[in-house]
């Protein structure tokens, strides 16, 4: 008598589970914590946590939409790489249709919020976002490696759309902080690159590891996007948004991802593929860990508000 309701139970629980994985979490929290800096930022007079809440809420959703329906795209390739072959889509627990109606519900949901609460100018980007993540990165993934560039842009989207949901209008300072998540993007996804490479190379994804397998068009992006990441970086300072303390961060910060992007060049000369990809992942752990603490020393000495 007690068997069946507890199977239900964990039943419920899995199904549950694999609708919050199609919405890639852990992506979607970059997203929830880049748009909260840039709506945090963008405020002129008191924060008003329940507009904040609604902008960022809005773009999660539009985010977690655009997630479900690139993999309800990408089920087929997902299915040929071992890194992505256990998810919902590809492994057959989610159905496509449900996948379909789930995603569009989401961004529709997003959308709507964005124009309710916050305004028209950040619910147009997060629809930039939406269409070009879809519409023009997905496909090209498989055609050129040009595709990174491309999918940079909805990676950056996020923070601009607070800032603008915040202001009412795009402005320079959102664009440098669109600046800093854009240039940010390439030693991290070169890393995920570079680990996975014969993953997408089963799968007929055009990464550029793939295409270039020596590894020396990887390395050369890679250093290129993290001395650019310097400047950038200190891009809100420049504009008045934060001050000399921040600036002193961004710079340390900055220069410990170029010492861990020069580290991955390492690559170049390693036989061994066991250390090839441990040069990969420690510069992709620096990635994850260097924005987060970026974006908090932005908000920590932004102008007229905390300082550190």
């Amino acid at each position: 008598m007690l068997t069946a309701p507890r199977l239900t139970s964990v039943s419920l629980r899995s199904r549950v589970g694999d609708y919050v994985a199609l919405t890639k979490p852990r992506l979607n929290f970059l997203v929830v914590a880049s748009s909260a800096a840039g709506y945090y930022l963008g405020i002129s007079g008191g924060l008003d946590p329940a507009s904040m809440a609604a902008a960022v809420l809005g773009t999660a959703l539009v985010a977690g939409g655009a997630a479900v329906l690139n993999q309800l795209f990408e089920r087929d390739t997902d299915g040929l790489m071992r890194r992505t072959r256990a998810r919902p889509l590809p492994d057959g627990r989610v159905a496509p249709a449900d996948a379909a109606v789930f995603g569009i519900a989401l961004s529709a949901a997003g959308l709507v919020l964005l124009v309710a609460r916050a305004n028209w100018s950040a619910a147009a980007l997060a629809l930039v976002t939406l269409v070009v993540y879809l519409a023009i990165y997905t496909p090209m993934k498989r055609r050129t490696p040009s595709a990174t560039l491309v999918g940079a842009i909805p990676g950056a989207l996020p923070p601009l759309i607070g800032w603008t949901a915040a202001r009412g209008m795009i402005e320079w300072p959102g664009v440098a902080l669109f600046a800093v998540l854009f240039v940010w993007q390439f030693p991290h996804f070169m890393a995920i690159a570079w680990m996975y490479r014969e993953d997408y190379a089963n799968a007929g994804i055009k990464m550029t590891p793939v295409v270039s397998p020596n590894g020396l068009t990887t390395v050369v992006q890679s250093l290129f996007y993290a001395v650019l990441m310097i400047p950038v970086s200190l891009w809100t300072t420049w504009l008045g948004v934060t001050g000399i303390p921040y600036a002193i961060a961004a710079t340390i910060l900055s220069l410990g991802y170029l010492w861990y992007t020069v580290r991955f060049a390492r690559i170049l000369k390693e036989t061994d593929p066991l250390k090839s990809r441990a040069y990969a992942r420690d510069l992709l752990k620096a990635s994850v860990i260097y924005l987060p603490l970026l974006l908090a020393a932005m908000m920590l000495n932004a102008q007229g508000r905390i300082f550190f």
